[in-house]
């Protein structure tokens, strides 16, 4: 990318889109299996980030620090949905590296 480091928040909805088109290809196969888990992980995957920018209009300290604690569950469970794809063999491991390294 070049430049400075990239606001969470930028890098938040780039994984989202990522997510999305996972999700997109998942569907277009005839596993069924993978439509739900992709499903799963579409969920939690864009939940990241909307838990991210509710923080910021966070009402308290306890509640902007609950949200972010939101944020990093959903960032675990996306991780569990994307070794569970590379584990049961959805998608190449090659094609899962680059969205399991940024989770």
């Amino acid at each position: 990318m070049g430049g400075g480091p990239v606001d969470i928040r930028t890098r938040l909805l780039r994984y989202a889109v990522r997510a999305v088109n996972l999700y997109r290809y998942l569907q277009a196969q005839t596993d069924g299996a993978g439509w739900v888990i992709g499903k799963q992980y579409l969920r939690s995957a864009t939940s990241i980030g909307a838990n991210l920018q509710e923080a910021k209009s966070a009402e308290s300290r306890a509640d902007f620090i609950h949200k972010y604690g939101l944020a990093q569950k959903e960032a675990r469970e996306s991780l569990y949905w994307l070794q569970l794809m590379a584990e049961s063999e959805l998608l190449p491991r090659t094609r899962l590296d680059p969205l399991l390294q940024e989770t």
